[in-house]
Order: structure tokens, then C-alpha cells, then sequence
């Protein structure tokens, strides 16, 4: 009995696995989005840059020129309140980057062009096109967490500084973490806004986050805002991601009071799984439909 034998066509490769297929696929993702940054790198610095520098520039340099001081009077107020803002201006950064970068992005990829379609045709699963989503915001965020701190701790006026101790140990591992929650968070928020309303995202969820997250006061002073008893204010914020970020980024870049970080960082990873479990279910919803 004759055995047939396949014959061997030279210049052909045996067929990758799925796997291998979506480890190219991700790289060739991200590679697309590092161009893309490249290219507009410099607006991506001015997006970066623009409001935590307004920030700095009114209340801590603005302000003690004209006497209206922030945090007290006398420049060691003013510099116990700068080593407050500082932290704070540098987690908004954050979460500006990941919700900017994703969130926005994705309310033109699924708009009228639906330029999604072209990302989902790569050779790999529909979530793994979100996943990349995340790790490009995280690296954004990252990236901006390194250009605001230097420049948000020296704009101020004479006599007011911010007092700032790093701690590379919560350096390098909170500040990922908070990178990949807010990330998760501009996954989720792109997936669940329309294109045209997401001017509402800003207006309904993004100020408030903003505002009760921390960013000018630290934790420990909203117990003064109670109605009897109840410190009403110092619980609502506690569902507030960005709470989390600017705690821990004051845990990491200051010596000033903070939550604890056995609280920090276990809420940070569980917003971080919430949010990408939503979002990666939102994201295939949302190109299936």
C-alpha cells in the first residue's frame, strides 16, 4: 500500500497559533498608538500640562500675590496646602490622561465612521482590542504623572513650597495601579456614553470626581462637614475613585496625612477589576450590536 506524502512547498511557514496571532496583533496595536503619540506628541503635553499648571499658577502662585491665601495665612500654611495640591494635581493628571485617551477616543471610533470596525478586524479576540486600550491609557498616564509633578511642585511664589519626599516603593507601584484603574475607568466611560452625549460624561460624572476626589484636601478634613454626628461628606466621597489615586499620591510623593495604604491599595485594585470587567463587557456590546 502506497503512502502519500504532503509535499513540502519551500518559502511557506507552518500556520501560527491563535495565541501567537494575538500577541502580533497587540503589539502591532500598541506600535500604531506609539506612532500616533510621536506625531502629536507636543499636544499631547499641552493636554497634559494646561490645567494642572492653571491650577498651581491661581492658588499657588496667583493667590499669595494678591493675599488671598488658600489653607490659611502665613507661607507655611500656604506651603502645607501646596504640598496637598501638588499630589492631588498630579492624580487628576492621571485620570484625565486615561479618561482623555480612551474615553474620548472611542466616542469617535464608534461615531459615524465607526472606525472600530478596522481595530476589531485584527487577528485576535475582541477583548484584547480593549485590553490594548488600557495599557496605551496607562502608559499616557504613566507619561503625564512624570512631566506634572516636576513642574506643578516649583510654580509657586516666594516663601510657598511644596514639601515633597519620594517613596520609589509606592512610586513604582501605586502610581501603575492608579494609571490601569483611571484607565479602566475612560474603557468603561467611553463604552457607556454615546458619542453625542459624551459632553453629559464631563458634566455628570467627570466634575463630580473631580471636585469630591480629593484633589484640593486631603481625606482626614472633610470629618469637619458632618450634619450632628454624621460625617455625611467623608462618606459619600469614599465611592470616589479618584479619592484612592490622590491619597495614595500623596502617600508617594509627600510625608502629609493620608489614608492607609492597606485601604489604598486594595480599593484601587478593585475599581481597577470593576472597571475593566465593565468596560470589556460594554466594549464587545458595543461592537456586536
Amino acid at each position: 500500500m502506497a503512502v502519500t506524502e504532503t509535499p513540502h512547498v519551500i518559502g511557506t511557514r507552518p500556520p501560527r497559533s491563535v495565541a501567537a496571532a494575538s500577541w502580533t496583533a497587540l503589539g502591532a496595536l500598541l506600535l500604531r498608538d506609539a506612532v500616533v503619540l510621536r506625531k502629536h506628541v507636543w499636544e499631547f503635553v499641552l493636554r497634559t500640562l494646561i490645567q494642572p499648571f492653571l491650577l498651581c499658577f491661581v492658588f499657588l502662585f496667583v493667590f499669595p500675590k494678591i493675599g488671598q491665601n488658600i489653607g490659611g495665612r502665613g507661607n507655611a500654611a500656604e506651603s502645607n496646602f501646596a504640598t496637598i495640591l501638588v499630589p492631588g494635581v498630579v492624580g487628576i493628571s492621571v485620570m484625565f490622561q486615561g479618561v482623555q485617551s480612551i474615553a474620548l477616543a472611542m466616542a469617535q471610533e464608534f461615531g459615524f465612521t465607526r472606525e472600530i470596525e478596522d481595530r476589531v478586524q485584527a487577528p485576535c479576540p475582541i477583548w484584547l482590542v480593549a485590553v490594548e486600550k488600557v495599557i496605551s491609557g496607562t502608559f499616557q498616564g504613566l507619561l503625564s504623572a512624570a512631566i506634572v509633578l516636576p513642574i506643578a511642585s516649583v510654580v509657586h511664589a516666594s516663601g510657598v513650597q511644596a514639601h515633597l519626599a519620594l517613596h520609589w516603593g509606592l512610586i513604582l507601584t501605586l502610581v501603575p495601579l492608579a494609571a490601569v484603574a483611571m484607565s479602566g475607568l475612560g474603557l468603561l466611560l467611553g463604552t457607556s456614553f454615546e458619542p453625542r452625549n459624551i459632553g453629559l460624561m464631563f458634566g455628570f460624572i467627570i466634575l463630580p470626581i473631580t471636585f469630591l476626589g480629593g484633589t484640593y484636601y486631603s481625606f482626614d478634613r472633610l470629618a469637619a462637614v458632618r450634619i450632628g454626628g454624621f460625617h455625611w461628606l467623608q462618606t459619600l466621597v469614599l465611592a470616589n475613585p479618584l479619592l484612592y489615586v490622590n491619597e495614595g499620591m500623596r502617600a508617594a510623593f509627600t510625608a502629609a496625612p493620608h489614608l492607609h495604604l492597606y485601604v489604598v491599595y486594595p480599593v484601587l485594585v478593585g475599581f481597577a477589576v470593576l472597571f475593566m470587567s465593565l468596560g470589556l463587557r460594554n466594549f464587545r456590546r458595543r461592537v456586536l450590536s
